[in-house]
């Protein structure tokens, strides 16, 4: 299948692997490019060399593109960037906030650059910037999540911008990315999918957690710091929620009580004290695969219900 995004990034189905903090490294972003999809190391809070050991890591395991995804937030976010543009990674995903002052940098070293928006007006800002494409993702995601849903979010980034749009939030198999190109988006970007595959490093008990999931099984806590993330239900996000709720427990204290919480559930399967990020489609996903299978998956069922249908992508 070719669209807007398969040609912008030499790849050979519309799917981006989400960039998960504590997730999304070398092993799973190669094991989604040799299954033609894009695979996305999460750079997180990590430092450059940390970070380049992934990217040359991942080097040895495929020769197809990946991309790095950079939390604008960290505070390792600069010599990050500067890297990513020595390294000439083909693709960079951002995160939690505005990446144009390090457009020119990557542009100049031959970068892709897809930020992932939640608003019409930051759409249009990194427009402005130069960037390749936009990822609009909707609030049903795991992990930081914006206000509008997926399908309020898309088809409004999709009329404000004239660069390619990739949707993500709430999307699992070949249903939602028909979904997807129909609210305008020439591709998606998946990450609770990919959580249970082979390749994926997390602990057991992660994935055990996602493969138990119902549709009700996430909740959102953080707003009241300001960086809100959708979670899987556990007895810690419900003493998480009340001390939230608790207007004279200290900001402080709440934000000591999260620290180190999602690499607790990522690497050490700790139930008391790891905060299970997922989607809201945590409920759909109910079988181990490798991540080529879960690729031939969604595009199968996708392509059969295109079939007959002009598509404009």
């Amino acid at each position: 299948m070719q669209t807007k995004l398969t040609k912008l990034l030499g790849i050979q189905y519309p799917i981006i692997q989400g960039g998960m903090a504590w997730i999304a490294d070398a092993s799973l972003a190669s094991a989604v490019s040799n299954g033609g999809g894009l695979g996305i190391i999460s750079a997180m809070n990590a430092d450059a060399e940390w970070v380049r050991g992934e990217i040359r890591k991942c080097r040895s395991m495929t020769d197809k593109p990946f991309g790095v995804n950079i939390m604008l937030m960290s505070p390792y976010a600069d010599e990050v960037a500067q890297m990513v543009a020595e390294e000439k990674v083909a693709v960079v995903t951002t995160g939690a906030g505005n990446p144009s002052r390090f457009v020119k940098a990557w542009k100049e070293a031959g970068v892709k650059i897809l930020p992932v928006v939640a608003s019409t007006a930051l759409a249009r800002m990194v427009e402005r910037a130069g960037v390749d494409a936009v990822i609009a993702e909707g609030g049903e995601s795991g992990g930081h999540v914006g206000d509008l849903t997926t399908m309020a979010l898309v088809p409004q980034v999709a009329d404000a911008v004239h660069i390619p749009v990739v949707a993500a939030g709430g999307i699992a198999d070949g249903r939602g990315m028909v979904a997807a190109f129909a609210l305008g988006a020439c591709g998606v970007q998946m990450g609770t999918r990919f959580l249970v595959a082979d390749e994926c490093t997390v602990s057991d008990v992660y994935k055990q957690k996602v493969l138990a999931a119902k549709d009700i099984s996430t909740t959102v806590t953080g707003r009241r710091l300001g960086h809100p993330v959708r979670a899987i239900k556990t007895a810690y996000m419900n003493a998480y929620a009340k001390l939230e709720a608790d207007s004279n427990y200290p900001d402080e204290k709440l934000e000591a009580f999260g620290a180190g919480s999602l690499r607790k559930a990522a690497k050490d399967g700790n139930v008391e004290e790891g905060c299970f990020l997922a989607g809201q489609i945590a409920g759909m996903v109910n079988k181990r695969q490798p991540a080529a299978e879960i690729i031939q998956d969604v595009m199968r069922k996708a392509e059969e219900m295109m079939e007959g249908v002009k598509w404009e992508l």
